[in-house]
């Protein structure tokens, strides 16, 4: 598993007010959610007219695609609103999770977690042999039959 954290730095000369940043920083954020699937936010200089700091986050199972998506999110932002919004500083990470899942043989989760396989628990049959069916319940007639 693959987390991508890209941190933009964006400069708005337009705004005069801090509604009007708003407007901008968050018509760009419904923007970035609703085309690329990720996590975006608001993350710093929230009081300043001319100043944001956008912080998105992907996450997926190959490296190469998280990256691809948050350098497309980067370049999104930099050419929407009519150049209404500057990024002047972009910081990109990515780190990986290999806790083995999805990579190499498949396990059960049993085995994932450290618990022996099914063929362990039952010793006394042979792995290829079909499962025996369970006896049916009998009903008992001298245990509180009327």
């Amino acid at each position: 598993m693959f987390v991508g954290v890209l941190r933009l730095t964006l400069h708005l000369p337009e705004p005069g007010s801090l509604k009007s940043k708003r407007h901008l920083v968050r018509s760009a954020l419904d923007r970035v959610r609703s085309r690329f699937n990720v996590a975006a936010a608001e993350v710093a200089d929230n009081d300043l007219w001319q100043r944001s700091v956008l912080g998105v986050a992907a996450v997926g199972n190959d490296r190469a695609f998280v990256n691809e998506t948050l350098d497309k999110v980067a370049d999104f932002v930099a050419s929407m609103h009519g150049g209404q919004i500057l990024v002047t500083d972009r910081d990109l990470e990515i780190v990986s999770y290999g806790d083995a899942m999805g990579e190499g043989e498949m396990r059960t989760l049993a085995e994932a977690e450290g618990a022996p396989g099914w063929e362990a628990l039952r010793p006394d049959r042979s792995a290829d042999a079909p499962p025996r069916p369970r006896p049916r319940p009998r009903d008992d007639p001298g245990e509180g039959g009327e």
